[in-house]
């Protein structure tokens, strides 16, 4: 049965192109049904011994490897090597905005796509740190979300489950639920 939350998802862009370039790389905006009819997405936790962004909460995902051939491959190959999705069982959805990212001056392409089914994820010790499974619905609730204006621009906060979704992803992630 379709969830009417799949029709609430303003930000995705099903024919944008999101372009490529050494200076992308790429997230894939993992969405499912849990079977309460409740539409959820995966993030994870980096952990604290990665070289970059530790210990933030973000979407799987990374820079691309030469043979990927454009963004959806990267955010695909990157979602199976970090939590094990299974490529063959996304659905995609379109794009979100692409993000700048301030502290590496990198654009990322946010891929949105459909799992079929609730995924079996298998995180990997090394990328992961921990999985969190917000339901979408949540996410689109703006009194839940804070910001701090650094040099002049929202920095956007949101508490999620003792950890702080924040920075690029949180962007991404109001992007997705139609919060300016």
């Amino acid at each position: 049965m379709m969830c009417r939350m799949w029709d609430r998802l303003p930000g995705i862009h099903p024919n944008a192109s999101p372009g490529t370039g050494a200076d992308r790389a790429a997230v894939l905006v993992p969405l499912f049904e849990d079977g309460s009819g409740d539409v959820r997405v995966v993030l994870t936790k980096r952990p604290m011994t990665m070289p970059t962004h530790a210990g933030h909460i973000a979407f799987p995902g990374g820079r691309p490897d030469p043979g990927d051939g454009g963004p959806v491959a990267t955010a695909l190959r990157e979602a199976e090597e970090e939590v094990g999705i299974d490529p063959e069982t996304v659905e995609l959805m379109g794009f979100l905005p692409t993000i700048h990212t301030v502290e590496f001056s990198l654009f990322v392409v946010p891929v949105v796509g459909r799992l079929k089914g609730v995924p079996d994820l298998r995180p990997s010790p090394r990328e992961v740190a921990k999985v969190l499974l917000p339901r979408v619905e949540e996410l689109a609730d703006a009194s839940a979300w804070r910001f701090e204006l650094w040099r002049g621009r929202k920095v956007w906060f949101y508490d999620l489950e003792g950890e702080i979704l924040w920075g690029a992803t949180a962007r991404m992630t109001r992007d997705l639920v139609g919060l300016d």
